[in-house]
């Protein structure tokens, strides 16, 4: 196993057991409305929403591709008549 799969799966034990410990219900004020709900209900939503907010924010950028390039570029290897550097290097 390498350290990161060891990292999460401790991690992942830890947030098991503190959920766990925190079923009891409590008083939350939401808005003006006051109710009772459950600590692992709470804390099983802002983790979720920290999950969600890590990946938005994690994840790479998306990179624009110029298209017309990309397709000189291909033919260009393709084409039989086209010569690299090297191969005019050798030739004179």
């Amino acid at each position: 196993m390498s350290v990161k799969n060891i990292f999460v799966l401790v991690v992942t034990v830890l947030l098991t057991i503190v959920l766990m410990q925190n079923t009891d219900e409590a008083k939350f004020t939401i808005l003006f409305s006051d109710m009772f709900i459950s600590k692992l209900t709470v804390m099983a939503c802002v983790a979720l929403v920290a999950f969600i907010i890590g990946v938005l924010v994690g994840r790479p950028k998306n990179k624009k591709y110029d298209i017309e390039s990309y397709h000189d570029e291909v033919h260009a290897k393709d084409d039989p008549k086209t010569l690299s550097n090297e191969d005019r290097d050798y030739i004179s």
